[in-house]
């Protein structure tokens, strides 16, 4: 194989670099362009529907985080495309140029008269990305059009388009398996778009099967043989996208192409939020600048958030865990230097360290967790051994604060007499009816609560019973505490600790709630669902109204 291994290093972190080995650099290397499909292929994604303005919300977010080229999609395919290209026309941007999407002309079509050719020149952006069939198979099974007829396909769209004045990029769709099926073919067929006029070509390892040893080679020769810069464009279904991204830009690729999160069709495409910090902090190869990779996380989330998804807190780099620490040993040891168990610094990517307490963890876990809620103990305070036992006892039982650190950090107060509750249950009931087999269950709680001297009972509905407990608790609330209407109720998740018992287990409820500022956590445990939710609400509403001065 081609390319020199990287070779190691001792190096010490700084305030703003990475922490791993980086290799000599002989000669200065072009800079990469960072080309974003999360808008087309990422929109391909199962559970994925953006409309005209969220592509366009997505759109500018992707332009403040300096990325290079943005594919708005393929404006021949849906008329939502059509509105956003109209839309975003509008819209100035900083740093990235907007690409329409599509395919060479039909077989029958002159290419004047090809419907998805107009409908990109009708887009009207500066560049266009057309893509085009470099494995035989696909030519003669899916086109069902000759060899010869797919190279005059390839060579005169993108001459057309050329003509028109757009700038041309190439994908060569299926690429990687053309190439290992007929070498002479899948090379031809790159020629011809590049005498079309095509100023960049992107291999496309579309199945997502190409291992990196081959994407290597491969673009090796490709380089070689192309008299253009060209491009990687990967999908995740081996989970290689990545990696193969990585190494076609160590074997002299130009553009990377990639998605958010790693979104798209399948399994996803190559993982933008991994492949932008691996190549400025592991490869040094700058391609944002001006620090913008500190928006990663922030950008991850935006679109987590447009794209309705549930977050990845495993994700490398951006995910809610990608800098967590949980066992007793790894805690002490980043306490004394983070490198031990960090391998870059997280705010470079913008996220933080976290330290979890649960029955792993230790005393100098749990100092760290007191000290960031503003709690001060010393290591030999009588206190902190009880609240470690309490803790342990607690997580023995079901509870988990991983994911609930509003009710951690409830817990930590209360062991330390830092902490006044501001209301007290004096009861709830809620009824679930269902009058006929047709409608839906009606579901009703009433509430009697205690705030000072006042006693306060209310009754409401909801979706569920757990909704109308917790529009009940907010309307008996909101009287004392206008606060409250901030706070929404964002994430539910009940889990079934021990099976074994039926429908008599013990249950655990996490719920996730936040206002404008910030979000948080909390967790109940019982046998009981609608006592586990009432734990897990009341510390929702107690975190809420903790004073902001903590």
């Amino acid at each position: 194989m081609s390319g020199s291994k990287p070779q190691k290093a001792r190096v010490r972190r700084g305030a703003d670099q990475g922490r791993s080995a980086t290799r000599p650099m002989t000669a200065p290397l072009r800079p990469l362009e960072i080309y974003d499909t999360t808008l087309r292929d990422g929109a391909q994604a199962e559970d994925v529907s953006f409309s005209a303005d969220d592509k366009v919300r997505v759109a500018q977010k992707l332009d403040e985080l300096g990325v290079q080229f943005i594919e708005g999609g393929w404006p021949g395919a849906n008329p939502k495309d059509i509105e956003f290209f109209r839309i975003i026309k509008t819209i100035p941007l900083q740093h990235a140029t907007v690409v329409a999407f599509g395919a060479t002309r039909r077989a029958g079509n002159p290419v004047h008269k090809d419907a998805n050719i107009q409908a990109l020149l009708a887009a009207d952006t500066s560049t266009v990305t057309l893509f085009g069939k470099s494995w035989n198979l696909h030519v003669t099974e899916a086109l069902n059009v000759s060899l010869s007829k797919n190279l005059e396909l390839i060579e005169d769209s993108v001459a057309y388009l050329r003509e028109k004045g757009r700038r041309l990029f190439y994908d060569a769709e299926h690429f990687f398996d053309g190439y290992k099926a007929n070498p002479d073919y899948a090379l031809e067929t790159i020629r011809r778009a590049v005498k079309g006029g095509a100023e960049r070509v992107i291999l496309c390892d579309t199945n997502g099967g190409a291992m990196p040893w081959e994407i290597r080679e491969i673009c090796a020769v490709v380089k070689r043989e192309c008299p253009v810069p060209l491009g990687i464009h990967a999908h995740n279904d081996t989970e290689m996208a990545v990696a193969n991204s990585l190494v076609a830009v160590d074997a002299g690729v130009l553009q990377v192409q990639g998605t958010i999160n790693g979104i798209g069709e399948r399994c996803g495409n190559a993982n933008l939020c991994s492949i932008l910090p691996n190549l400025e902090l592991k490869m040094k190869r700058g391609v944002l600048g001006d620090r913008r990779l500190s928006r990663l996380r922030e950008v991850s989330n935006f679109v987590t958030e447009i794209a309705n998804l549930m977050p990845n807190k495993h994700q490398p780099y951006v995910g809610d865990a990608a800098f967590a620490h949980k066992g007793g040993v790894h805690i002490h040891a980043v306490q004394k230097n983070p490198a031990t168990y960090e391998h870059i610094v997280p705010s470079l990517v913008g996220n933080r360290q976290r330290m979890l307490v649960s029955d792993y963890s230790g005393r100098s876990g749990l100092l760290g967790k007191a000290e960031l809620y503003g709690i001060k103990l010393s290591k030999d305070n009588p206190k902190l051994q009880e609240l470690l036992d309490r803790l342990k006892d607690l997580e023995n039982q079901g509870y988990a604060f991983e994911g609930a650190e509003g009710s951690l950090e409830l817990l930590m107060r209360q062991a330390v007499g830092r902490y006044k509750p501001s209301f007290q249950l004096l009861g709830f009931r809620v009824i679930v009816e269902k009058r006929n087999a047709k409608e839906a269950p009606i579901s009703e709680a009433t509430l009697m609560v205690k705030v000072g001297d006042v006693i306060e009972h209310t009754a409401a509905v909801g979706h569920g019973p757990v909704d109308a407990l917790d529009h009940a608790l907010r309307k008996a609330l909101e009287v004392f505490y206008p606060q409250l209407r901030e706070v929404k109720l964002l994430d539910y998740k009940v889990r079934v600790l021990a099976a074994n018992q039926g429908t008599a287990s013990k249950v655990r409820v996490l719920v996730e709630s936040g206002d404008q500022k910030e979000k948080w956590g909390t967790v109940g445990v019982s046998e009981n669902v609608m006592e586990a939710s009432w734990q897990a609400l009341a510390d929702s509403i107690e975190y809420k109204l903790l004073p902001k001065d903590r």
